[in-house]
């Protein structure tokens, strides 16, 4: 997601078109805030003055949200702001948000839900499915309200890809051999979908090998995540967009019966209809890796065909070129890098009631690594500049790579790799184990002291 710097009032017309509560037309805060982007100066400057006596910085959030759009009055937002703080951020509204998720003691102001939602759907009057005031209730919400922020499109701005058009791998003419492609094979059906396409459309709903997925591909965080999307106790599999909106760097999806949001990084429903519902998706395996290794290894693998349906610019290298080549972020998150850098790439399993991530240069000249996630025995593969884990249980067994890329066990058995399995000479199989690349930050930001990290 990139974030547009049109004119904020361009964006948001008058803002009388989104009805307000009752109880807040008639609240001296609710006013005050208001004004800070709707108010003429006379309003703006009384409003900032009374905040300012007021003296509680419960209304920061809002503040907050007014100086990333209210361009030509940040300096005066951004001195109430000091002043009721005492932080030192001036109009530098990314620092802010950092000290938002810093402190989360500070509990917003009521006057926060009818004044984001009317600067949101300002923007975007199809945001009001997912910001429904009975949502918005502190009690009923997973995630911070005053910490979900816009990323720049409106509600399917970036466009999922749903039953997308496939072609066999022979005819796939439009890649390069250093392409990278999510792969998934379910019940022998092999898929290859490449990051050069899926970097414009960040979901696909699709059917693989008889079992209903979709892959949730955050660019921002380097995550592509898929899920099983038959819920148990629902007659249809769910169906997911994207949403327009981030929290702490990381998209929101949504799923197009209940128009609940969802955290793309854990699968759970975080606003909506099915916050309560305790859906948490299975998460299946899937491999980031060159499309010469993928097509080598799955030759009748079916690939993304160029017709999606939509006019991008799908070229190799293009989507997301700036933000993938800095190791800057986008939008902000808290993220310590004490160890790793923020967008140093990790490989992130959440099974067996763990959390752990194996840092992905922990695989430079090691290709195998035998470990354990809570007390499960593990075996990780792995090559760096492929950007490829595959994971897989291991039970007693310990595992070598061979100078030839196979697999031997403690006795010198050698072992058949698959996407599914690991399967021993006399047929034992050994199921592989889901799990995701990750830029650092996202799973620092979501797991943080509450996840292992491989050390070596």
């Amino acid at each position: 997601m990139s974030i547009t710097r049109r004119s904020f009032a361009s964006l948001l017309g008058a803002g009388a078109i989104v009805p307000t509560a009752l109880w807040a037309q008639d609240d001296p805060v609710y006013k005050a805030v208001r004004s800070s982007l709707y108010g003429g100066r006379t309003d703006f400057e009384a409003g900032m003055t009374f905040l300012t006596q007021r003296g509680n910085p419960d209304v920061v959030p809002a503040l907050l949200t007014a100086m990333r759009y209210g361009r030509s009055r940040e300096q005066d937002i951004a001195r109430v702001m000091e002043t009721l703080t005492g932080a030192r951020h001036g109009t530098d509204w990314f620092e802010w948000m950092l000290w938002q998720e810093q402190n989360p003691q500070i509990i917003p102001h009521p006057s926060l839900v009818p004044f984001k939602r009317e600067v949101l759907l300002g923007i975007d009057q199809n945001f009001d499915i997912f910001l429904r005031p009975e949502y918005l209730r502190r009690d009923r919400m997973k995630i911070r309200l005053e910490e979900i922020a816009w990323g720049g499109v409106a509600k399917d701005g970036i466009p999922s890809l749903d039953n997308p058009k496939l072609i066999p791998a022979a005819h796939a003419d439009y890649l390069k051999n250093d392409d990278l492609v999510f792969g998934v094979a379910i019940n022998g059906d092999a898929r290859a979908y490449p990051l050069r396409i899926m970097g414009w459309h960040e979901m696909f709903n699709d059917v693989i090998g008889g079992v209903p997925v979709a892959l949730a591909y955050c660019t921002l965080c380097g995550s592509g995540i898929l899920f099983e999307t038959q819920v148990e106790g629902r007659r249809k599999p769910l169906i997911f967009g994207s949403s327009g909106f981030l929290y702490r760097s990381n998209k929101l999806m949504f799923d197009r019966e209940t128009h609940s949001l969802w955290n793309q990084y854990t699968g759970k429903p975080v606003v909506g209809p099915l916050v309560e519902s305790g859906i948490a998706l299975k998460q299946r395996p899937v491999v980031i890796t060159r499309w010469d290794s993928w097509k080598a290894s799955h030759p009748d693998s079916q690939v993304l065909s160029l017709e999606t349906g939509h006019r991008r610019n799908y070229g190799s290298g293009v989507v997301y070129r700036q933000y993938f080549a800095s190791p800057e972020l986008m939008f902000p998150a808290l993220v310590d890098q004490s160890t790793h850098r923020q967008k140093d790439y990790v490989y992130a399993i959440r099974q067996f009631g763990a959390a752990r991530a194996w840092p992905l240069e922990a695989f430079r000249g090691k290709p195998v690594i035998n470990d354990a996630i809570g007390q499960q025995p593990l075996m990780l593969m792995g090559d760096p500049d492929k950007r490829s884990v595959r994971a897989y249980e291991r039970g007693s067994h310990r595992f070598k790579a061979t100078t030839d890329g196979g697999l031997l066990d403690e006795a010198g058995n050698r072992w058949t790799v698959t996407e599914e399995a690991l399967v021993a000479p006399d047929g034992k199989r050994l199921p592989r184990v889901a799990g995701h690349i990750s830029y650092w930050f996202a799973w620092d930001n979501y797991l943080g002291d509450a996840a292992s990290v491989y050390g070596g």
